[in-house]
Formats: C-alpha cells, structure tokens, sequence
C-alpha cells in the first residue's frame, strides 16, 4: 500500500496573488475544505504546503499555500501533482478501496482460476470498470459492480470475479 494518495494536479496559476487551480482527482473535491497540509510533488522534489485558502469554480478547486504571495512564486509548479497522507485520507466506507491500493492485484475467478492482473481503473459516470491484464495478453474489462466483483482480499493481493457471460467473448 502506498503511504501517499494522490487528490489533485496543478494546472494553472489564478490571479498574481500566487493561487493555483486544481483538477482534483478525488471523488469528494469538498475534501479539500477540510485539509490543513498537502504535498507537491514536483518529479524532482517533495514539499509540505500547508493550506491557507480554498475556493471553488466550475470543476476547479482554487488553493492558496501558506507563504507562497505572488504568481512568480508558484508558476513553476504548473503540473505538480498534489498528495495526502494515508491519515488525511478521506475514511472509506465497507466495500470501498483507494484505486492505489487495487492497482497490480492479482485477479482470480470463482473457481480460483488466475486471470491477470489488475492494471487500471476507468472511472465512468455510473461505476467505474475495472481493467485486467489477462494471463493470455488480452484486455477484460469488468464493471465494479456486486454482481462481478465477489471479495477483495487487501492483505493477500487478491481479488474474486465473476464474468458476466459474453465478456471474454
């Protein structure tokens, strides 16, 4: 399990006061009223933010960073990504997972036949699809839904499917 969850990338700066928009990439971008520390990951080096500000605008949130006062300041860091601690994580509820934690789990079927592995997670307007390297070099696209996906087993790395008839097909 990784120690950090990834919530957003910086995309631009707002204004000359050294805020920056956000594409968050969390499923509750409220979460962000409620964090008081970030990081930013630069793909060089890591900082600790601690968040001054917080507002809202269209699918954008709009952060400002404590001690970060002018564009000139923060415009190089257009394209960072933004993470949280496991403990500033948002709390899961039963049956929910962060996409991190499933990402490279083995993929077995009822009869405990090996699939693959899981390599990504499409997230679509009703439930998101789970993507599955097969065993064999194909792609098997599995819906997150009850019916298909049995028991996720977090400590062992596995997850327990049934495919819908005409999947694999």
């Amino acid at each position: 399990m990784e120690d950090r969850l990834k919530v957003g990338v910086i995309s631009s700066t707002h204004g000359i006061r050294g805020e920056v928009k956000v594409f968050p990439t969390t499923d509750d971008v409220r979460r962000f009223k409620k964090l008081k520390q970030i990081i930013m990951d630069t793909g060089k080096e890591c900082c600790d933010l601690e968040i001054e500000g917080v507002k809202f605008f269209k699918n954008m949130v709009i952060l400002k960073f404590k001690g970060i006062d002018n564009i000139n300041d923060i415009e190089k860091y257009k394209g960072s990504s933004l993470y949280v601690t496991r403990e500033n994580a948002v709390k899961l509820r039963k049956d929910e997972y962060f996409i991190a934690d499933l990402l490279g789990m083995d993929v077995v079927d009822e009869k405990d036949s090996h699939l693959g592995t899981l390599k990504d997670v499409m997230e679509t307007g009703a439930n998101d699809v789970y993507v599955i390297g097969m065993d064999d070099g194909r792609e098997l696209l599995l819906p997150a839904i009850r019916q298909c996906i049995l028991h996720v087993d977090m400590q062992e790395n596995v997850m327990k499917v049934h495919v819908l008839e005409g999947l694999l097909d």
